[in-house]
Parts: structure tokens; C-alpha cells; sequence
């Protein structure tokens, strides 16, 4: 009994050190970010809001800020409407290559984004779309699209098809069932895809880097040509900003459905 009991305290001993271990940077960033000199350096030498004010009104991170919350939008969106139409297709097709399409589909999320963010460039240089909110919202969606695809089929997969059936049997057009019947049914897989669509766009640097340049410039972006050229607590300040913006939409996933069963399936 005493060795059953030494043992699970060496266990949560040992898990509580990974988890000290992963969320160190963070909170040394934290720590910092409260820092008054200007460069960065660890412990700070006291302590001030100062630097969140700045970030608060530094244009190039607004703008950047500005950016990245439009194209996180529009991709999103867009990945989330041809995410249920391929996710129905899929999940309630019978047609020959579904199984390869799927794969097609879901092809992204196992590609390296150094890799995919090349082939991006190639591709829509010739359209002249590099350098364009156009042109990033495209290749956000490139990234978005697999996850939405594949929380929505999970919801879709979860659909009771009697409930369907008795709308059908009272009357209720494809039309009728689909807005009043099947949308309820799907809305928390359906809001937990924009969200993690709208994370994965706004924290994506890889492909800024080889998609963006001067005229639209991500947030992310805009942190790493800033850290270039300067680096004080603002970036440190601009990090804890942007994680507890993240946390908002993961919150929201958790309350509506379990994250791992939404990224999972």
C-alpha cells in the first residue's frame, strides 16, 4: 500500500515537471513582458505595464493585428462552407475515388508547411496574387480546409437520419430539413470549425513568410520583421496577447465539444 502510494506521488510528481517543463517559456515571456528596459532580459529589473500600452498603440502591430483577424475570418468562413459541402459528400457519398478524395482532402495537415508554403508561391505568382489579402486568404485555406472537413464529417457522422426521415414524412422540404433539422443538429461542429479554422490562420507564419511581403503583412510577420531589427518587451508583451486571444476560441470549443473529439474526429 505505502509503495502504491510512493508511486503515484512520484507519477504526478514527474507529470507535474513536463507540464513546468512545456509552459517555462511562457511564463518566463510573461515575466518579461513586464519588464521596463529596453531590451529583453531575464528577471526584469522592475516591473511595468508600459510596454502593453505601446504595443497597444504601435501601428505596424494594429495593422498587422487588423490583417491577420480579416484573413483569419475570411478563410475560415470560406474553408468552413466548402468544408460541410465536401464533408457531406464524403460521409453520405457513394461514388467511385471517395475514399481518394478524402485522402485528398486531409492531404494538407501531412504535408510539411515549409513544403506546401513553396508550392503556394509557385502557384499563385503567375496569378499575381503574392503580396494580397487575396492571395493569403487563398492559401490559408489551404491549411483550414482539412480541419473544418473533418470536424464537420465527425458531426454529420453523429446525425441521428430519423429525424431527417420524420421531417421528410411531415411535409418538410430537402430545404426545410436541412435548415431546421440538420444545421441545429451540426451548429457546435460547425462553430468549432471556424474557430479552429480561425486559429490555425491566424497563428500560421510559415506560409506568411513566402506569400506576404510589404502591402498585407500578418501579425505573425509583423512579429518577426520587428524582432529583426529590435527586441524589447513589446514582443514579449504582443506574445501573451496573442496566446490569451487563442485562449478565447479554445474555451469556446471545450464548452461546445471535446477539443481532442473536434480535432480528432
Amino acid at each position: 500500500m505505502k509503495h502504491d502510494r510512493t508511486v503515484r506521488i512520484a507519477w504526478h510528481l514527474l507529470i507535474g515537471l513536463i507540464y513546468l517543463f512545456l509552459l517555462a517559456p511562457l511564463i518566463i515571456v510573461l515575466i518579461v513582458s513586464f519588464d521596463t528596459r529596453p531590451y529583453l532580459s531575464f528577471p526584469p529589473a522592475s516591473f511595468s505595464l508600459m510596454s502593453y500600452a505601446r504595443v497597444l498603440h504601435n501601428p505596424l502591430f494594429l495593422q498587422a493585428g487588423k490583417t491577420s483577424l480579416v484573413i483569419g475570418g475570411c478563410s475560415a468562413g470560406l474553408s468552413l462552407v466548402v468544408g460541410t459541402s465536401a464533408a457531406f459528400a464524403l460521409v453520405r457519398g457513394h461514388f467511385p475515388g471517395r475514399q481518394n478524395l478524402q485522402w485528398f482532402f486531409l492531404s494538407p495537415m501531412l504535408m510539411p508547411h515549409i513544403v506546401l508554403a513553396v508550392g503556394l508561391m509557385m502557384t499563385l505568382q503567375p496569378l499575381g496574387l503574392l503580396d494580397t489579402l487575396t492571395g493569403l486568404i487563398l492559401a490559408h485555406i489551404s491549411i483550414t480546409l482539412p480541419y473544418t472537413t473533418r470536424i464537420v464529417s465527425s458531426g454529420i457522422a453523429q446525425l441521428d437520419q430519423t429525424l431527417e426521415e420524420a421531417a421528410r414524412i411531415h411535409g418538410a422540404s430537402p430545404w426545410q430539413s436541412f435548415r431546421r433539422v440538420i444545421l441545429p443538429a451540426l451548429r457546435p461542429h460547425l462553430i468549432t470549425g471556424f474557430l479552429i479554422a480561425f486559429l490555425f490562420s491566424f497563428d500560421e507564419a510559415v506560409i506568411a513568410l513566402f506569400i506576404a511581403g510589404h502591402r498585407a503583412v500578418t501579425l505573425p510577420l509583423a512579429i518577426y520583421q520587428y524582432i529583426q531589427f529590435r527586441t524589447d518587451p513589446q514582443v514579449a508583451s504582443l506574445s501573451v496577447l496573442v496566446v490569451l486571444l487563442s485562449l478565447v476560441p479554445i474555451i469556446i470549443i471545450e464548452r461546445l465539444i471535446n477539443l481532442r473529439r473536434a480535432v480528432g474526429g
